[in-house]
């Protein structure tokens, strides 16, 4: 069954989800490393320097289609805040990850992949395949995937 929900553990210590006072805030705008990089690629898509085709966007996320698909839905979703990668990520980062994530489900149900499947991946660091040090999520569909991936 599980533990009950609230239960401190020793893995992650006391729940804190029900008190909303202690729910950090997503945009994290206080943290001089979430600054714009001003030579980071998707920083500058985010400023609106360099075009790209936007087919989300809110106040945390955007999602531009990649320039170089991998699958007839290729589309790529970038926080607004500049974060290098999931390696920086820490657990004040889950109503980011949680607005990314939620994006790309609703953006498949629009785009026509949910029902069938699509895949979402995220790359750390260059051995991992990330290109630009700039978080994103992949979202791809429209075609059955294999696995490994790579």
């Amino acid at each position: 069954m599980g533990r009950p929900r609230g239960r401190p553990t020793r893995m992650n210590g006391p729940s804190r989800a029900a008190d909303p006072s202690r729910v950090p805030d997503p945009s994290r705008a206080a943290d001089p490393t979430r600054v714009a990089d001003p030579s980071c690629l998707f920083c500058r898509i985010v400023a609106g320097e360099i075009p790209a085709t936007m087919v989300h966007e809110d106040e945390l996320v955007i999602a531009i289609r990649d320039i170089a698909p991998r699958a007839p839905s290729h589309v790529l979703f970038l926080p607004r805040v500049h974060v290098r990668s999931a390696a920086e990520l820490t657990e004040a980062d889950g109503p980011l990850l949680g607005r990314l994530f939620a994006a790309a489900a609703a953006f498949a149900q629009t785009e026509g992949v949910a029902a069938n499947g699509y895949r979402l991946v995220m790359n750390v660091g260059h051995w991992g395949g990330q290109t630009v040090d700039h978080l994103h999520l992949h979202l791809l569909g429209g075609r059955s995937m294999t696995w490994p991936p790579g």
